[in-house]
Parts: structure tokens; sequence; C-alpha cells
């Protein structure tokens, strides 16, 4: 068995990763591309998406740091390898680089924010000896700007990691959002002007700037969110996975007493599916990867570390999110990669926040049709929509439906199980489930609760003669589900008999089993349910 490699669990220094002997996935190919070819740039990507360790390996390339991309031995011996960009014709100059790090969770108060501002130029202001002559932050980036490019003899390069997130948890407080505003005109207005002082500028956030009035003096920032040839300049594609990361897999393999072929399939089916440009070329979420091959265990590492408390807050202001309908429908690209400051539209905050991906493009139509990724982005998004819509009563009755499903799980008892469902729905308050009753509602609510659970449930599954409301796959059986408001249960039944649904899966191997659900207008909750095998 091949010598466990150490993995930057949490890691976004370029230097801590490469002098640590840390596994590092080799994207300087990329960023040769992208300094030779290009200066002032934009990237939007989904959080805990290799960000922050972009910024931090640009950093190390301008400020000619070549040992760090040789081949080199560390002190604990680990051999780390020759990067691409070592054996180009960069010449390795030592340029000024200033960097922006916004990413600090805790940045909530404007003051806050204006504190960071101010150490941040306070500190390059030092290293280089220079007094500022006026508080004023768009002033002294000139002079900043200015002199670094008069006393080195190099322009300067301008780093910013996520730009937006102090405005991404202040959204629904507008004063605060245009302070900020202000303050980020600020400090990156000059980039444009001063383009004479200016080697290079490389700006990282989750939503698409050009909109947000932030940089709109700024508007010759190259946007690269999109493009096919830098589509892979965060994460880990399908490609690097195989080889690169092909020892991780098979280690992992052995520890789960698998194969190298099932181990790359439950790595996929947990952890790929993003897709950024029209190549819709596979992407992998690097932090779940990361995370994975460190502990060895496939888990929801991205959603449970990660979720985010703006986004639930943000939902609640716009209209609903049914998750059984949100996917597949198509766009053009300016329909989800606007800002989401309006709250009058969920598609762009769930798409530039890595809930929603592209998944295909229509090149006749220049449309694109999006979707959730993957299984992880799937159960976490249905354990965000649960909080959302249930923060009226709490969280513990989705405790008890869980133990319920588990035991559902394990014993293949369906009885206890759609009793606990009737237990759950009768603790939904009036206030709350007045307006929205009516048969997609449970059959939405029934699909959101299930996939939060990690279970394998369809929601309008197709079959010759229709669609099924929902089919739940299990380990030990498959239940083919039709709800019906105001109707009988023997009517969902007939209906599924009529159609034949269940008929789709009678070579699966598991027993099947046809459900039919009424729910009454009168009672808010299930009156009636019949089940017949196959």
């Amino acid at each position: 068995m091949a010598t466990k490699r150490k993995y930057p669990v949490g890691m976004q220094s370029f230097e801590s990763i490469r002098q640590g002997g840390y596994l590092y996935v080799d994207k300087t190919e990329l960023i040769y591309k992208l300094i030779t070819e290009g200066k002032p740039y934009f990237l939007s990507r989904p959080r805990r998406f290799g960000k922050s360790l972009l910024i931090s390996t640009l950093a190390a390339v301008f400020e000619g740091r070549r040992e760090l991309f040789e081949a080199f031995t560390t002190e604990d011996g680990i051999e780390q390898p020759q990067l691409f960009i070592a054996a180009t014709n960069w010449k390795w100059e030592k340029y000024p680089v200033l960097r922006f790090d916004f990413s600090a969770g805790d940045l909530t108060t404007i003051e806050q924010l204006d504190t960071l501002i101010d150490q941040t130029l306070k500190g390059y202001e030092r290293q280089y000896g220079i007094t500022p002559e006026v508080p004023d932050a768009n002033i002294r980036m000139i002079n900043l700007m200015r002199t670094l490019h008069k006393d080195t003899g190099k322009r300067v390069v301008v780093l910013c990691d996520e730009y937006d997130n102090f405005i991404l948890h202040a959204l629904g407080d507008d004063e605060k959002v245009a302070q900020a505003r202000q303050r980020f005109q600020n400090v990156f207005g000059p980039l444009k002007a001063e383009d004479d002082h200016l080697q290079f500028a490389f700006i990282t956030g989750i939503s698409k700037f050009s909109q947000m009035g932030i940089f709109s003096k700024l508007n010759n920032l190259n946007n690269i969110s999109m493009r096919d040839d830098y589509a892979s300049i965060c994460g880990i594609s399908e490609d690097e996975l195989v080889t690169q990361l092909r020892p991780d897999i098979e280690m992992m393999a052995q520890r789960n007493g698998t194969d190298y072929d099932d181990m790359l399939a439950q790595l996929k089916a947990r952890y790929d599916g993003y897709h950024f440009s029209e190549a819709v070329e596979d992407m992998y979420n690097p932090f779940s990867l990361v995370n994975a091959f460190a502990s060895g265990q496939v888990y929801d590492y991205w959603f449970d570390r990660g979720t985010s408390g703006a986004l639930i807050n943000m939902l609640a202001q716009m209209p609903p999110v049914d998750i059984t309908t949100i996917e597949d429908d198509y766009f053009e690209a300016t329909m989800f990669d606007l800002p989401f400051v309006n709250f009058d539209d969920p598609i762009p905050i769930l798409y530039q926040s890595g809930y929603l991906t592209i998944k295909d493009y229509e090149r006749e139509y220049r449309q694109f049709r999006l979707g959730i990724p993957n299984q992880e982005v799937r159960q976490g998004f249905a354990q965000c929509l649960y909080q959302h819509v249930t923060a009226a009563w709490g969280v513990g009755q989705r405790n008890g439906l869980f133990r319920a499903y588990s035991k559902f799980q394990r014993d293949n008892d369906l009885a206890p199980f759609v009793e606990s469902f009737k237990a759950f729905f009768a603790g939904i308050p009036y206030q709350w489930e007045k307006d929205n009753r009516n048969e997609h509602y449970y059959h939405a609510l029934l699909y959101t609760l299930l996939t939060s659970f990690g279970a394998d449930v369809r929601a309008e599954e197709p079959t010759a003669k229709g669609q099924t409301d929902l089919t739940l796959l299990m380990p030990k059986g498959i239940y083919v589900m039709e709800i019906k408001y105001d109707y009988t249960a023997q009517e969902a039944l007939d209906q599924i008999n009529r159609k034949g649904y269940a008929e789709k899966y009678a070579l699966d191997g598991r027993p099947v089993t046809k459900i039919g659900i009424a729910f009454s207008s009168e009672e808010r909750n299930i009156t009636d349910w019949q089940a017949i095998p196959l």
C-alpha cells in the first residue's frame, strides 16, 4: 500500500502547503496563461472552492518565490514535485503585491470593515516607508501605487479575495450595503485610472461584480468566470482526479474495502457535477475531496461546515423555492448570473452560491440548463430549505421524523414511517400552512424532507403514461407514491395501476410497493393511505 499523503484540510496558504509537504493539485499552467495574457481579472466561484488558495499562489508567483514551485524535499523528507510554471520562461521578478482579504466571516459592522481596510493599507505603508497625507482610502491607494512603482521600478499587483463577503451578510440592510459599496469604490476605483502603475489585478467573489455598483469605475475587468479555458482554475477536474489523485482514490478504496472503480463512482456521485462554462467540463468540489481523502470517508463536508445563515435569510425574502421543480429549466446567462440584491429571484443566488450549476448548454439557442450538482449539495440544500420553511416551529419535528426514517431504512416497516409523517404534519402551524394548502405543497414538502435525510427519492419521474409523484428507492424495497388532495387513497392507487407507474421497476430485484396517500384540506393531514405490492 502506498504511503498516505498529507492533505491540506482547511489550508489556504500556498507557501504552507508546499513547504509542509501537503498535496497540491497543480494549477500553474492556467496561472501562467492568466498572467501572460492579461492584466485585470475577475473570477466568481462558490465558497470553499479554492479561490483563496489561488490568490495565495498568485502572490507567490509575483513575489518571485521560484523555490516554492521547483522540485524540492521538505524538512520532513517529503518530495514535492516541480510545478508547471517553474519550467516556463517566467522571469520570477519581484513585484510589490497588495493583498486584500475580505473572507473573514466575522466582519459584520461598517466599523470592522473600515478597520480592516485601514489596517491593510497601513501595513503596506509601513512596509514601504510611506506616510499617508490624508486618511481617505482612495487617496492612500493612489499614493501607494504611484510610490511603489517609482521606488521599486515595478508596477503594482493587486489581489482581492472574496470582495463581496461583507455585502452578502449585510443584504437586507440597504444602508449598510450602500456604505460598503462606497468603501470598495474608494479602495478599488483607482485601479483603472492608475493603469500605468498596475502590473496585474485579480478579484474574486461569489456574486457577479458588474452590476453591484462596486466596480462601476473599473469596467475593464476581464470576467473569466464562465470562460471554457479557465473553467478548471478552481476546483478539481475529472482529469486531475484520475491522474494526479489516482493514488489517493486507490488508498481510499483499500481503506473502505472496495476497488478503484467503485470508489471513483462514489466520489463522483457525491462531489462531482459542477460546471462553469459552455464546455460543461466536470469539476469536483476541492474542499470535500480533500476532506474525504484525509478522513477516508465519503461524507457531506462542504455543506456541513459551510451552511450559510445569509442564504437562509435571503431565501426568506424571495419567492418560495420548490426543490422538485427547480431543475432542468433553461436560462440565458444574463438570467442566472445577475446580482442578487433585489430579492426578487432565488436563481442567481442559488447558482452563484453553488447550489445550482450548469448541466447543459444549447448552443443553437444560447441557453443553459441548470441543476443541482451532486448528492452532497442536494441533501444539504434540502436541509437548508427545511430550516427555512420550519423556522417558525423549530427542528424538533424533523428529528423525530428522521429517527422513523432510519428505522424504516433498517427494518423496511412502512406503517410506523407513514404514521411519523402524520405526526409531523400535525405539528405544522396553521398560520404558516394556510396559504400553501394544495396537492403540490405536500408533494414538495415530502420530497424535501426525504432528500434532507439522504434518501434516494425521485420526484415526477417520467413513465410511458405519465409521471409519478414520488418514488423512494430504499435498500430493501422500492416505493412508488401517488398523492391526492381531497380524494381517496384508493383513487391514488387506481392512478398508479392505470398508468403503470410501478412497472418500470419490476426487474430491479427489490420488492416494489405501490402507495396511495390522501391528504384532507379540512384535517390538513394524511387521512388515509394504502399500500399494495406490485
